[in-house]
């Protein structure tokens, strides 16, 4: 097994034993809606769907970044897949960067056979246009899936305290801007956990980046993960030390929605629920992604995955009623109050 192979699965194994949600909250139990006791509409009627990127989703939820390249990592994004292709929403995989740096970057994917009617997006960490990929290897990442966009991550944090990390992230707006400005398919910048500030959005939107997923403080934390990993003491204490580190999520969303109202923003870092989603919706969001909740259902079947995606849907869709919305567009209007008489 390759050292990155060796990476990925010990990044799903400690995400699946240890504890490493961050410490700061994402920002969602500070705000709430306000309660509608005549919502005047059939809660039968009420609609959750949408069209991002030109595909219609039953849902506004996007499987989010995970795994891949190994073959446990590779039986999870089949769960995963094939429940996205079951329910109706989108999804993306983790990083693609062993498959395409390894020579096999000609070989198919199955998860398009699983899941021919999804929203898909291909995945590359942005700080590899430092070492040595370019055009040809995104492409390569957006072909083995037949892929509808491409992911570009950025995670300094993780990458400089991780034992193998490559730091070198100079340059990369000039290098992501030629990417944007030659491959078809929209590309999408996120974080891995630590949140997109609205000074960096307005950046990558600038330079041609099509959405941004602010992938905020308050879920997984990856300093912590990456902790887990590490044998050096005193990386180890480092480490430990950022996990109150980042955007939390719900401020992230709010702020590059603020900055950016054309540009759409898919909500992720930390989402729990269908609450959760329904707040993230209307404080400017299109989308939502989930990743930790689904790693441990996916790691049992396509069943589970698919029993916790409709609550997360039926969730949202009891929110909405009691708030008095049908539909998305109108969920997007309500403003959100702060709760125990916070600012937000």
């Amino acid at each position: 097994m390759s050292d990155i192979s060796s990476r990925k699965d010990d990044h799903i194994r400690i995400n699946l034993e240890q504890d490493v949600k961050s410490s700061l909250s994402t920002g969602f139990d500070r705000i709430g809606f306000k309660h509608t006791a005549l919502p005047e509409f059939d809660f039968q009627d009420l609609s959750v769907d949408c069209v991002f990127f030109g595909k219609p989703l039953r849902a506004p939820i996007l499987i989010s970044y995970m795994t891949g390249g190994t073959s446990k990592g590779d039986e999870i994004n089949q769960n995963l897949a094939s429940a996205a292709q079951k329910v109706g929403i989108a999804m993306g995989v983790g990083s693609q960067r062993n498959q395409v740096g390894s020579g096999l970057g000609s070989q198919k994917n199955d998860l398009r056979n699983l899941a021919p009617d999804i929203l898909l997006f291909a995945n590359l960490g942005a700080v590899q246009l430092n070492y040595g990929f370019g055009l040809d290897e995104c492409q390569k990442a957006i072909d083995i899936l037949e892929a509808d966009g491409l992911i570009l991550h950025l995670n300094p944090l993780q990458e400089v305290l991780q034992p193998e990390g490559q730091t070198n992230f100079k340059g990369l707006l000039n290098k992501i801007e030629h990417i944007c400005q030659q491959i078809n398919q929209p590309v999408i910048v996120k974080e891995v956990g630590w949140g997109i500030s609205a000074e960096v959005a307005i950046k990558l939107v600038n330079c041609g980046v099509a959405a941004i997923d602010v992938a905020g403080a308050g879920g997984t934390s990856w300093s912590e993960v990456e902790k887990f990993r590490n044998t050096d003491e005193s990386l180890y204490r480092i480490a430990s030390r950022f996990n109150d580190w980042g955007i939390p999520t719900a401020k992230a969303i709010q702020d590059v929605h603020q900055a950016l109202p054309d540009t759409p923003v898919i909500a992720s870092g930390g989402l729990r629920s269908g609450l959760d989603l329904a707040k993230s919706i209307a404080l400017g969001a299109s989308l939502g992604g989930y990743a930790g909740r689904l790693l441990k259902a996916a790691t049992l079947s396509v069943e589970e995955v698919v029993k916790l995606l409709e609550e997360i849907i039926l969730e949202m869709k009891v929110a909405m009623f009691a708030t008095g919305v049908s539909n998305l567009i109108d969920l997007k209007k309500v403003v959100l109050v702060g709760r125990n008489d916070d600012d937000f």
